[in-house]
């Protein structure tokens, strides 16, 4: 396995591949990271993983200081999932200048949700990803599906962009309990841990009822909302949305694909999760 810091020496590895399978990250790395190498290595002849802290999408309260940087143990992991190359630039890299365009989610995908309660979260992100894909120019990008609406978005932004790249999602990766693998999960302390398992729960309680024939979603949702507030937790959203586009399902409407997804912060630890049914 090859790991570069510089898009002269990226290009210079990347040449030559004619099929290449990406997984963009942020380092600091779980099983579900290394299940998208996994799944990218059936993907390409080569497998791409980029490991960057993008200062773009992190407001100035958020974490982007104390993000865990673990760029060795990562390596060892990649290494061990079957990973070719890892793309590890440093900030001055990828952000020569002040970055002046940026890529947009539209309204109505970008500003709800995670886009509601992280202001420009995903014009960060999509930021990030376009850059990132102009460096490695691969033909798949493997994401997983834990950034449900993250997922929703850059999809989008490939199509739209007419970009000959095949995005695919994978499954999220849980813990034995039901707690979604997420990096942030090293924040909780032991009692938090233990607690943070409430955010599925609240959800699949969610789902069961909406299947046993529910239809006021907005009283439902203010009820898991208050059931998790009660616990301790700030949520921010506990909501049932159509897959498709993560718009509130129409009253009536039966049969449609749908996904619950939910956001809260636990102390001082903000968790995300999503149950597709």
């Amino acid at each position: 396995m090859m790991l570069v810091r510089t898009l002269v020496d990226l290009r210079q590895a990347i040449s030559g591949n004619q099929r290449r399978a990406f997984v963009p990250t942020m380092g600091n790395l779980h099983e579900g990271h290394l299940n998208l190498v996994r799944e990218a290595r059936a993907h390409g002849d080569c497998v791409i993983a980029s490991i960057f802290v993008n200062r773009l999408q992190f407001a100035p309260h958020e974490d982007f200081d104390s993000y865990p940087r673990t760029l060795d143990r990562d390596c060892k992991q990649l290494l061990a999932a079957g990973c070719d190359i890892v793309f590890a630039p440093s900030e001055q890299e990828l952000y020569p200048e002040p970055q002046g365009y940026v890529v947009q989610a539209p309204a109505g995908l970008g500003d709800v949700l995670e886009g509601e309660f992280r202001p420009g979260f995903f014009t960060g992100v999509c930021t990030i990803v376009m850059k990132l894909f102009q460096c490695v120019q691969p033909q798949v990008a493997v994401f997983g599906k834990k950034d449900y609406q993250q997922l929703m978005v850059v999809r989008n932004m490939v199509r739209q962009f007419n970009m000959p790249i095949d995005v695919v999602g994978i499954e999220t990766e849980r813990a034995e309990d039901g707690l979604a693998l997420s990096s942030r999960n090293g924040y909780l302390s032991a009692e938090e841990r233990a607690e943070a398992v409430q955010l599925s729960l609240a959800l699949r309680r969610l789902i069961e009822a909406v299947k046993g024939g529910a239809t006021d979603l907005a009283a439902l949702e203010a009820d898991a909302l208050a059931s998790l507030a009660a616990r301790g937790w700030q949520p921010d959203y506990l909501t049932v949305r159509r897959r498709s586009d993560l718009a509130l399902p129409p009253a009536g409407e039966a049969g449609a694909p749908l996904v619950a997804l939910g956001a809260a912060r636990l102390g001082t630890t903000r968790l995300i999760d999503n149950i597709e049914f």
